[in-house]
């Protein structure tokens, strides 16, 4: 039973059976040297996870001490004592389904090669809890920086002759078109605005090879990904099914994206330089003036659903806004919002800080400079050593955008979506916020009273909501209006959309990716536009976005205009209660059989 859950919690993973050690592991080599397993845990948890003593006798006998580990999990969410491994741990952690500090991409880069170039006997080992979005992620940056990217066909180790041919068969069966012929449609972009192409099929990926002098770094980062999905994921039976991706997260993928164009030097201008270790420049800033959500008209069972989840959510503690905060309730053009937020400043600067230092003075953007891990009583080692970033909250917002015009809401009936909903969201004001926080919560309450108390209760009246993704009363900036909000172009940027108190999807970018070079005039608006499938997580209610655009702009480098808006500070963060959950959207999951099931199955994994 307990081998049959392990495999079930798998889902399309591949695995590693060993009859020697008479051990079946959630691990696989992506190449000789790389190793991506699932969490080793122990207690209840390793009944459906890799048991902790399995995965160290198996390392211990392949490995003997050539082997590192590489954690991605933040304690909040899984630890272990680096003593378990005999020392021979690094932590990188970051919130699960997110995208990283991008910072850190080099400094695991660096660390892994460090590591490996001694001796062809070394193996680095990655994990994150289900071993797959962030250790993927992890384990395709520190392969685009190989001086020549491996391919599938290269990789040999612990290869049967049985999975060699199944491995040819598969190729001869994935040239074979597919039974679904379906293709969403992006929208057009804003001529000359430079935005990656749609990353989340190889379709896509392949399309970057068009990009004129881009095509070396996107042949090879296409190869890597291609090369981690075709270890990672179990090769499907049927030859009108394609492999499932090993990384699937479009933020994820769009990071790799970022990181690539780094690594090949075709970064925007400016992108992280240095002089002596030290920056050159004030960050430039731009200007984020509204975000526009499309999004097929929800149908009258959908938004019943929709109501429900909401009156649920008010039900929980930690959802509800502090006594007394009363504001006349205002027209919320269907309460569709959206948060920025971002990883906290002090941990960011830390890490780009270290990316500075430890950066090889040629230029190779993947190798460490000899030396370059320890300053006087400081070590890299020891950015994450006590804890401190990682024991609550990583992400936390730090303004909001609504609807706040009669115009910005807006009903069109079209040939290709059917009727369609356009809201146009722009920066809110303390007072605005807070008078469409209480038309939020009104209509919660009312729900609450209106339903059934069975219904709403049965089965779920225990669970206590504790995250970010259903609290509507963070603390952020105050916002000026017209300013729209200013921020770093440099930054990750997370904008998480929400229809009430309930999330629909979010994706992470970095603006100055996305923005022309050299710059527009002031005042010119550039736009990156996301379809559906380019979000993270659109499940249930979220299945009905069409795309998401968002405009920003440049500002003058002497602009007296504000800063970018501020977030809690550190001790706040470290305070913090944790990363977003998926309950709200597996609630919801059920409004959409056919888009809501398979999306929740994979935010069940990492």
């Amino acid at each position: 039973m307990t081998d049959f859950i392990r495999r079930l919690v798998s889902l399309d993973k591949a695995r590693y059976k060993d009859d020697e050690l008479d051990i079946d592991l959630d691990l696989v080599y992506i190449t000789e040297q790389v190793i991506v397993m699932g969490y080793p845990a122990s207690g209840l948890e390793a009944l459906y996870r890799n048991r902790r003593e399995d995965a160290k006798r198996f390392l211990e006998h392949r490995h003997g001490k050539n082997f590192w580990v590489f954690n991605f999990c933040p304690v909040a969410e899984n630890c272990y004592p680096a003593s378990i491994f005999d020392g021979r741990v690094s932590r990188y952690p970051f919130p699960d389904h997110h995208a990283p500090p991008l910072a850190i991409l080099p400094l695991v880069a660096r660390e892994i090669r460090a590591w490996l170039e001694p001796s062809k006997e070394r193996v680095a080992v990655l994990h994150c809890k289900a071993g797959k979005g962030r250790s993927g992620t992890m384990a395709c940056a520190y392969l685009l920086t190989s001086d020549q990217a491996p391919s599938p066909q290269t990789v040999k180790r612990s290869q049967t002759a049985k999975d060699e041919a199944t491995a040819r068969a598969q190729q001869i069966m994935n040239s074979m078109p597919s039974d679904d012929n379906s293709q969403d449609v992006p929208p057009q972009t804003e001529p000359g605005t430079p935005v990656p192409p749609d990353m989340t099929d190889d379709e896509g990926m392949n399309a970057m090879q068009q990009q004129g002098s881009q095509g070396d770094h996107a042949e090879n980062l296409t190869r890597v990904l291609e090369l981690h999905t075709s270890k990672r994921m179990r090769r499907p039976t049927s030859p009108s099914q394609q492999t499932k991706q090993g990384v699937s997260i479009p933020s994820q993928r769009r990071w790799l994206y970022y990181w690539s164009l780094v690594i090949s030097h075709q970064a925007p201008p400016g992108f992280w330089s240095k002089e002596s270790g030290v920056l050159k420049r004030p960050p430039p800033k731009i200007r984020l003036t509204q975000v526009a959500i499309r999004m097929r008209e929800l149908s009258g069972v959908k938004v019943n659903l929709m109501r429900a989840a909401n009156a649920l959510l008010e039900r929980t503690s930690y959802a509800k806004a502090p006594k007394g905060e009363i504001a006349t309730a205002s027209r919320a053009g269907g309460r569709i919002w959206v948060s920025l937020a971002r990883y906290d400043d002090d941990l960011t600067e830390t890490l780009e800080r270290w990316e500075r230092q430890t950066r090889d003075d040629g230029g190779n953007m993947g190798r460490r400079k000899p030396g370059s891990e320890r300053v006087g009583d400081e070590a890299l080692s020891g950015v994450f050593e006590d804890d401190i970033w990682d024991k609550g909250k990583m992400v936390r917002p730090f303004a909001r955008l609504g609807v706040v015009r009669e115009e910005d809401y807006r009903k069109e009936d079209t040939q290709t979506d059917g009727k369609v909903v356009t809201r146009v969201l722009k920066p809110l004001t303390d007072d605005k916020w807070g008078k469409l926080k209480e038309t939020i919560r009104q209509h919660a309450e009312k729900e609450v009273q209106e339903q059934d108390e069975k219904a709403l209760s049965d089965g779920v009246t225990d669970v206590h909501v504790e995250s970010e993704s259903t609290s509507i009363s963070d603390v952020t900036q105050t916002l000026k209006d017209d300013q729209g909000v200013v921020l770093n172009a440099d930054r990750e940027v997370r904008v998480k959309v929400y229809m009430g108190q309930v999330f629909l999807g979010w994706f992470w970018f970095i603006p100055t990716f996305h923005m022309p070079h050299p710059r527009t005039p002031i005042g010119q608006s550039s736009t990156l536009v996301l379809t559906r499938k380019e979000l993270d997580f659109p499940v249930g209610i979220g299945a009905n976005i069409i795309d998401v655009t968002v405009s920003m702009d440049w500002v003058p480098e002497k602009a007296d205009v504000l800063d970018p808006p501020s977030r809690e500070g550190s001790l706040a963060s470290r305070q913090g209660r944790g990363e977003p959950a998926v309950l709200a959207s597996s609630l919801l999951a059920a409004s959409d059989p056919i888009a809501g099931v398979v999306d929740t199955k994979q935010a069940a994994e990492d």
